[in-house]
């Protein structure tokens, strides 16, 4: 506008100046040329008029000119400010147009690196990891979202502070920048409020020409969760998570390192191996959710019972190892450790609560010494369970110490383990049946079936030695329905030929007892070999008969349905009443033989054999004596109204054909054993 202003200014001077150059011309033709004076003064009017015009067209170039750099000047501070949206203003001024579209491509490129740097920053804030840029020496430029969640802080806060100040301050002196920036390492941040983070900070260093933008990028991940499953790991690594006391390679290990040091300093070092007595039953009963409940209450019991300085592990299952250190190697620590194990046997001994109701369960202890016994870790725990076997064998609820003979016992029991397996496959196990004699008029009225193991090289292994392994090894399942197979194969035989072999009894395991398929299997094996059940008779345990009474009784019924007999077997050796025993549907009472051994010349025996035969009476049972061996048994059972006994007095058992050849001769010339009867009768008959 000043512009145009001065423009047309000098425009009307010039246009004065003419006007007065045309007047002073006039004047002087008025003076001497009259009749040129006209001529002169149109001249001067045309000249008048082309200025005015020229004056006119200046004013409004000017004017244009003015407002094309007035839209160039607002689009320019807009550009300055930041707004990089609207067009630059262009007037279409031909001077200007050249500038005009330098300064468009110009806004253009800003607006394209504007949004660029908009992204870049939604980039940068999307992230879920903190990342921090700072200049070469560790200044903060730049902070993310996540960073600023991560510390508390805002971005604002966070600029102009170094990136060591951010870390907690026992981890600043270990770092260097340099360094840092090169790799990833594990390092911990502090928050605002205090708080310590682990985390993961990779760095690197950031290139480039321009000295404004060199410096360094960090980006920092919260590791918490990671670290905590680490350890979590490492706990599961060494700890037990039922019983929260050392697993078996975390105790071996401490125990690997209490020998080094035992041996180093010449003190000793004891391993009690601890191993609950029939706690299979327990899982068997009450499901393994309660079996393993009363693992983690036996843990507790034995915290509060070991010393403070002992070790604690379990090693498997239900088999718990404490190792005791420090102790003297000159004098005898069989009576202190004895004490602790008497102790701890008596806290296992207490009544444990399952399901509302109290069991009581125990344990054996087997215990070896180092330096005596082992010095190395293998041999000292395979000595102490060779020691835990030993007294488990001895009825359980005892500790043994270690001795060298041991060792041979336990190798020969593993070595039966093994070859049990193929038993069944090499067809060594053998039925042997021991007739059942009626004592009323000396008849075979039965037999009982006993399973025995024909071992190569061994000879015949009786059940007591290999049916626990069985037990353990679970082959008792496959080993109890060969047993019924085999039984019913001899009993049909027995009937085919034309003797009577009467009811032959069996066994039953309690593992046989809650096999879910148990009660499948025998009407598949009646019905494949064409026997009735009423032919056999089930025999079982008191302890299994109590175990569990509800699932017992309602299996038994089953099982009497079927019309299979059923009898308690080792009576006496339990602790049922007679109401308990009332609800079970029991045919037949067999006194267990430790009673019959001495009735003869022990009082108190005697007076229990009465009893429980004058118990069996009322009941309604039948009732058995096992383990007769002499004629003076034979004539106290006799005389006390005992209906059948069993024993070597009437031989050994027999295989089905020896049987076979007893009950012929049965048949064609009478009771067998008659005369032993009778000798009794006239033993007890008065002078």
């Amino acid at each position: 506008m000043n512009g145009a202003l001065k423009y047309f200014g000098s425009t009307l001077w010039a246009f004065g100046a003419t006007l007065l150059v045309a007047v002073l011309t006039g004047l002087v033709a008025l003076w001497g040329h009259w009749p040129g004076m006209l001529a002169i003064a149109a001249a001067g009017v045309v000249a008048l008029v082309g200025s005015a015009l020229l004056a006119m067209r200046g004013w409004r170039s000017a004017r244009m000119l003015d407002l094309a750099v007035e839209a160039l000047t607002r689009s320019a501070q807009r550009i300055g400010q930041g707004e990089y949206a609207r067009p630059v203003e262009e007037r279409g001024h031909a001077a200007l147009g050249e500038l005009a579209e330098a300064m468009e491509r110009m806004r253009s490129r800003l607006r394209q690196s504007t949004i660029h740097k908009d992204y870049l920053r939604s980039i940068l804030d999307s992230m879920a990891d903190a990342v921090f840029l700072t200049s070469p020496e560790g200044v903060v430029k730049t902070a993310n979202a996540a960073a600023c969640k991560m510390l508390g802080f805002t971005e604002e806060e966070l600029l102009g502070r170094s990136i060591v100040a951010l870390l907690d301050q026992s981890v600043r002196g270990d770092f260097d920048l340099l360094q840092a920036a090169q790799d990833t390492r594990e390092t911990v941040v502090r928050t605002r409020d205090g708080q310590t983070i682990p985390v993961s900070l990779a760095g690197s260093r950031i290139e480039t020409d321009d000295p404004q933008f060199q410096g360094n990028i960090f980006v920092a991940r919260n590791v918490t969760d990671r670290k905590r499953a680490e350890r979590r790991i490492r706990y599961l690594a060494r700890y037990d998570t039922l019983t929260k006391v050392a697993n078996r390679m975390q105790f071996q290990h401490l125990l690997q390192q209490t020998l080094a040091r035992g041996l180093r300093s010449g003190r000793a070092v004891a391993l009690l191996y601890l191993d609950m007595d029939r706690f299979k039953e327990v899982n068997d009963t009450f499901g393994h959710d309660t079996g393993d409940r009363v693992l983690e209450v036996l843990a507790e019991r034995l915290i509060r019972t070991v010393p403070q300085a002992a070790i604690l592990g379990r090693l498997a299952g239900d088999e718990f190892a404490l190792c005791l250190h420090g102790l003297p190697a000159e004098t005898d620590n069989r009576v202190p450790i004895g004490q602790l194990a008497r102790t701890i046997l008596n806290e296992v001994a207490r009544a444990f609560q399952l399901n509302q109701q109290e069991v009581f369960l125990t344990a054996s202890i087997g215990i070896a010494f180092c330096p005596r016994d082992a010095e190395n870790v293998i041999d000292l725990i395979r000595n102490a369970d060779a020691a835990m076997y030993h007294a488990k064998q001895n009825g359980g609820n005892t500790f043994t110490f270690y001795s060298p003979e041991m060792n041979a016992a336990a190798v020969e029991r593993l070595i039966l383990k093994s070859k049990l397996r193929r038993a069944l496959e090499r067809d060594e196990l053998v039925i042997r049946y021991q007739p059942k004699v009626e004592l009323a008029t000396g008849r075979v009225v039965g037999a009982e079936a006993l399973l025995r193991w024909r071992l190569p090289g061994h000879g015949d292994i009786p059940p007591s030695r290999f049916i626990p392994l069985a037990e353990e090894t679970n082959l008792i399942l496959d080993i109890g329905e060969w047993v019924l197979n085999r039984v019913c194969m001899d009993y049909r035989h027995l009937k085919t030929v034309g003797s009577e072999p009467g009811r032959i009894s069996l066994n039953l395991s309690l593992r046989q007892l809650r096999q879910a398929s148990f009660i499948l299997r025998c009407r598949s094996v009646f019905r494949r070999q064409g026997v009735s059940p009423a032919a056999l008779e089930l025999e079982i345990t008191e302890t299994t008969l109590m175990a569990d009474t509800k699932n017992t009784l309602r299996l038994l019924k089953e099982l009497n349905a079927m019309g299979l007999h059923l009898s308690i077997d080792d009576f006496g050796t339990g602790y049922s009443s007679l109401s308990a025993l009332q609800q079970f549907p029991i045919g037949t009472l067999k006194i267990d033989q430790s009673f019959v051994r001495d009735v003869d010349r022990n009082a108190g025996n005697a007076t229990l054999v009465r009893t429980m035969i004058e118990m069996g009476r009322s009941l309604g049972m039948a009732v058995v004596a096992e383990g007769v061996e002499t004629a003076s048994q034979l004539q106290f059972l006799h005389a006390a109204g005992c209906d059948q006994a069993q024993g070597r007095l009437f031989g050994d058992p027999c295989a089905a054909e020896e049987l076979l050849a007893l009950l012929k001769r049965q048949g064609s010339s009478g009771a067998p054993f008659g005369h032993l009867l009778r000798q009794a009768e006239a033993t007890t008959r008065p002078a």
